[in-house]
């Protein structure tokens, strides 16, 4: 086993600010090295027209271009080059395998990936220039795998298919975007819709009217249907599964068959954070090991994360930190039964 950590993050202030601030903090950080190797690894894939990626964040959020101004600045980076490395915006993204699951009160989510590739960064932001506050963890600087907005709105992704990738925002943006500046179901879904897309995902939505929805988008495609239970293949978009969807479906399976005997949150994250259920995965060497379980309960604005299997969660009141109260805990604590550990460390 092997022991992990996530940074908590804690920021209240404009955009340009925030981006200063994490450029302190990633100054000497592990994070940096590694995104410079694979900078040099993939340059191909970093590749972007200032002028395109300017004027999309204009349209839909000119605050994280701000936010990537200060990364800029604070890091004495060239613009370019902290477009690409923040942008979210081009970028491939890896394999991943991803369990999500609602009911009228809350999100439970299994991130999946490879240990290397995370970043081990739990982010809480109170903008004061414009946007909704968030907390959840962080992907790529910038973006976030999971989270839930000041009105309650909660999301998360699971990875389908990388063939026939278009220009456009990766999926861990798309979730900052959606957390930043929807308060509803609806809202989420419009921008969705509105959205340029990279590659084909499915995006899970719930807020505290209960209400929950699944989108399933690719660059080409977007359908939304209700449900409660997502793996990584598409019910509606079905030809843009990939070849073989075995295994997602039999994790589904899985969910469905459970899920019926789960009548809280807690009994919820145990479905998929205990090893012994058969939906936590620790296939860490293929890109699809479960790095964090996390929960969102939107009519509360609490937030459960566990790093690794077979642990008890870190709770917190999101609501007391909106009204003002610092979390005094700065990581979070976990073990994977993986040989590599995070990024961060």
């Amino acid at each position: 086993m092997k022991s992990v950590h996530t940074d908590i993050i804690q920021f209240r202030g404009s955009h340009y600010q925030f981006g200063l601030f994490q450029a302190e903090k990633l100054k000497n950080s592990p994070i940096r090295t590694h995104r410079k190797a694979l900078l040099n690894k993939r340059w191909r894939n970093f590749l972007v027209d200032e002028a395109e990626v300017k004027a999309v964040f204009q349209t839909f959020s000119p605050a994280i271009w701000e936010e990537i101004q200060g990364l800029s600045d604070g890091l004495g980076m060239s613009w370019n080059d902290a477009i690409r490395e923040f942008g979210g915006y081009y970028y491939e993204y890896g394999r991943s395998g991803c369990s999500i699951h609602t009911k009228n009160d809350f999100l439970v989510r299994n991130y999946d990936n490879a240990p290397d590739s995370y970043e081990g960064r739990y982010v809480l932001y109170a903008p004061s220039d414009i946007g909704y506050a968030s907390a959840g963890p962080s992907m790529q600087i910038t973006g976030r795998t999971d989270g839930i907005n000041e009105k309650g709105l909660t999301m998360g992704y699971n990875f389908v298919n990388r063939k026939k990738s278009g220009d456009g925002f990766v999926c861990n943006m798309i979730g900052r975007l959606i957390l930043e500046n929807c308060a509803t179901v609806e809202e989420a879904v419009q921008l969705l819709q509105d959205l340029p897309h990279r590659n084909t995902f499915n995006y899970v939505l719930l807020d505290p009217s209960g209400k929950s929805r699944i989108v399933e988008v690719s660059p080409r495609s977007f359908s939304v249907r209700e449900g409660h239970s997502c793996t990584n293949h598409f019910h509606a978009l079905t030809e843009e599964n990939r070849y073989r969807s075995d295994e997602s479906m039999e994790r589904l399976e899985k969910i469905e068959i459970k899920q019926q005997e789960v009548h809280s949150p807690y009994e919820a994250f145990r479905m998929l954070n205990d090893v012994e259920q058969g939906i936590f995965s620790e296939k860490y060497g293929a890109w699809a090991g479960t790095l964090h379980t996390a929960l969102y309960v939107p009519s509360e604005l609490s937030a459960w994360i566990a790093l690794g299997g077979d642990r008890q969660p870190f709770i917190f009141s999101f609501r007391k930190w909106l009204q003002g109260e610092k979390l005094h805990a700065t990581k979070i604590k976990g073990q994977i039964n993986a040989t590599d550990s995070f990024i961060n460390q």
